[in-house]
């Protein structure tokens, strides 16, 4: 069966997700970058969601996450939650 290990920020609007993506994409840290703007629990933890399978996030999510390529910031993705930027760390198929 797949699983996948990513993190992820999730913020509240578009603008602050492509805001803290060229942050990222500039060098920023993103275990930082979590902790100081992620509105989920996991930005505690540098935004880390640990390990999952398919079906167990939301379809918006699972989409990006089990396909994207490995340690490249994904997004923003738009879910119920809110504007998400998603790195995959790993992933076996």
């Amino acid at each position: 069966m797949a699983r996948a290990s990513a993190r992820h920020i999730l913020v509240a609007s578009e603008d602050k997700a492509n805001e803290l993506k060229a942050q990222l994409e500039a060098g920023a840290d993103f275990a930082e970058a979590a902790k100081a703007n992620s509105t989920c629990p996991s930005g505690r933890q540098g935004g880390d969601l640990g390990s999952f399978g398919p079906g167990q996030m939301v379809p918006e999510f699972d989409t990006v996450v089990f396909s994207a390529p490995l340690n490249t910031v994904q997004g923003p993705v738009k879910t119920q939650f809110g504007f998400h930027l998603i790195e995959v760390t790993s992933r076996q198929d």
